[in-house]
């Protein structure tokens, strides 16, 4: 477990604008918020920080527009030490935005525009085929085209490159198009969406008999559902106060690449993820509140080993 895990994100980029109010205007009505923030976010950047947190060399495939935002993603992903050569600026789109708007019950409403997310092509995955094939994991979300998702695995199958697919937001997919990847990782909800069932063993099985090799739905505080064709298994969850869990799932995704990535046993690596999600709830915001490796390593010594 020498080497450097190397993990490639083809994914979602985008800023999150959150207004925290005392109730939602009436229409026509202009009212002052109480509080502004401005994050960076989308599924596949979030996935892609989580890995470089874990210490994986990450890059990303992505594209921003070529509005004030572009810019400023681009040079988070350098900050935090993310590859860029494939991160495309799309001229007149703008950038994937999500504008939030928040109650103080915690009711939310979210707009999400996915701006040069939905310009994200099979021929920007062949323009990355070096970095690609260069990859031990390709991490996948669905907040960019389907078919570029689609393209995507079967590049990497082609390659010899293991894939995640996280399938999220959840939606029908096309079971012969997703076999191919290596892990298939939705929520419950997404589970759902997939199979239209609800039970999560009959939604895993399900994705099974379509094809898939390797599921792994996540149960949030209840852990995670690992299936295959030699079982199913829920592996064990790690019990901690949660302030915000938004993110949880991505910071699950990413380090889990990375723990695979490393050669760990597939139920370590699970194990390791669900406590790297489960840290990520322990505060407020979603990258912001990814641990570093070292954070991670000194908390799987105290309690990793009881999990297995």
């Amino acid at each position: 477990m020498t080497n450097t895990p190397r993990v490639v994100v083809v994914g979602s980029a985008n800023i999150d604008l959150v207004t925290y109010t005392d109730r939602f205007p009436r229409p026509g009505e202009t009212i002052f918020g109480r509080e502004f923030s401005l994050g960076f976010g989308g599924k596949g950047a979030n996935q892609a920080v989580a890995a470089r947190l874990c210490g994986g060399a990450v890059a990303m495939v992505a594209r921003v527009g070529d509005d004030l935002f572009g810019p400023a993603t681009v040079e988070n992903f350098r900050a935090q030490g993310i590859d860029t050569r494939c991160v495309r600026v799309t001229p007149g789109v703008s950038s994937g935005v999500a504008p939030i708007f928040v109650e103080p019950s915690g009711q939310n409403r979210i707009w999400v525009v996915k701006g040069a997310n939905d310009r994200l092509t099979p021929a920007d995955v062949d323009a990355a085929a070096e970095v690609i094939r260069g990859a031990d994991y390709l991490v996948l979300q669905l907040e960019i085209p389907l078919e570029t998702v689609y393209y995507a695995i079967g590049f990497a199958h082609r390659h010899g490159v293991r894939t995640i697919l996280n399938p999220a937001p959840g939606q029908a997919l096309d079971p012969a198009r997703i076999a191919a990847a290596d892990y298939v990782i939705p929520n419950e909800t997404e589970a759902e969406a997939m199979t239209g069932t609800a039970d999560v063993r009959a939604a895993a099985r399900k994705l099974l008999d379509g094809g898939v090799r390797r599921v792994i739905v996540t149960l949030g505080a209840n852990g995670a559902l690992l299936a295959g064709e030699d079982g199913m298994r829920v592996v064990a969850p790690f019990a901690v106060n949660p302030v915000d869990t938004t993110g949880a799932g991505d910071a699950f995704i990413g380090s889990l690449a990375v723990f695979l990535a490393e050669g760990r046993a597939e139920a370590e690596a699970v194990s390791r993820a669900n406590l790297y999600a489960a840290l990520s709830t322990m505060a407020p915001g979603t990258m912001k509140s990814f641990v570093t490796r070292e954070k991670f390593e000194a908390e799987w010594t105290l309690r990793g080993a009881s999990a297995l």
